[in-house]
């Protein structure tokens, strides 16, 4: 598909997907998007839902993650739970090693701490970097975003024509609520990180991710240090025009 292509798919089925449920929209661009699938997985609660939903239905969707080099213990036992557990293959892109030894040589292992450009450095060179690598050439780009997540992601379609990455992105969980979502790991017996039943509820490196109280946001736990509350990394830029 050509940026066109794409662009005019998420136009014409944009209403008609937020009317389906998770299971009718994977099965909808599937059928509707030629070879070339995606689906992103950090291993917290919402990815592992679709990992089990795509692995036990053979969905033609390859799975990636994107190992930064500074993960928790825990996220790397639950990687390794869910290969064990559906025997599929998880692509795992890394960060040019090169680029991780001229940062550490240059500004050492906590220059995140020192400024937000610091912090954005760091995310671009472990996160960005390999991302823009495993979704080049792409088509669809599937991820376990929730509306219920954060106020920045309220306003967020269930599909979405991500021009940065030049590729389709598409929410099937969009709308899950928290119940929903441990009702149905609970029911299918999915694994999850062990850190959720800490107070962790977004997680990603573990410099950077905290445990969160009773009525914080879902990323306040992220980059806790920094005053700013718009809390991304740079992998979902989510624009009002899109």
């Amino acid at each position: 598909m050509n940026s066109l292509d794409k662009k005019k798919f998420v136009i014409k089925n944009k209403d008609f997907l937020e009317n389906l449920n998770s299971d009718e929209i994977i099965e909808f661009v599937c059928k509707n998007v030629r070879d070339k699938k995606l689906f992103s997985t950090s291993f917290g609660s919402e990815d592992q839902v679709l990992t089990h939903k795509i692995a036990t239905t053979n969905r033609d969707i390859e799975i990636f993650t994107l190992d930064t080099g500074r993960h928790f213990s825990e996220t790397y036992h639950v990687h390794a739970q869910t290969l064990d557990k559906y025997k599929i293959l998880i692509k795992t892109y890394a960060p040019d090693h090169l680029d991780i030894e001229k940062l550490l040589s240059e500004k050492g292992p906590e220059s995140f701490f020192l400024s937000i450009e610091n912090r954005k450095e760091c995310c671009y060179l472990r996160k960005v970097k390999p991302l823009q690598r495993a979704l080049r050439g792409q088509n669809l780009w599937v991820t376990g975003i929730r509306r219920q997540q954060s106020s920045d992601r309220l306003q967020l379609p269930v599909i979405e024509y991500d021009e940065d990455h030049d590729i389709i992105k598409v929410h099937p969980l969009i709308n899950w609520s928290d119940s929903e979502l441990w009702n149905y790991i609970r029911e299918n017996n999915i694994p999850t990180n062990a850190l959720h039943k800490k107070g962790f509820l977004s997680i990603g490196c573990a410099p950077c991710t905290r445990a969160v109280s009773d009525g914080e946001d879902f990323r306040a736990g992220r980059w806790w240090w920094e005053e700013n509350t718009h809390k991304e990394c740079g992998l979902h830029l989510h624009r009002a025009n899109k």
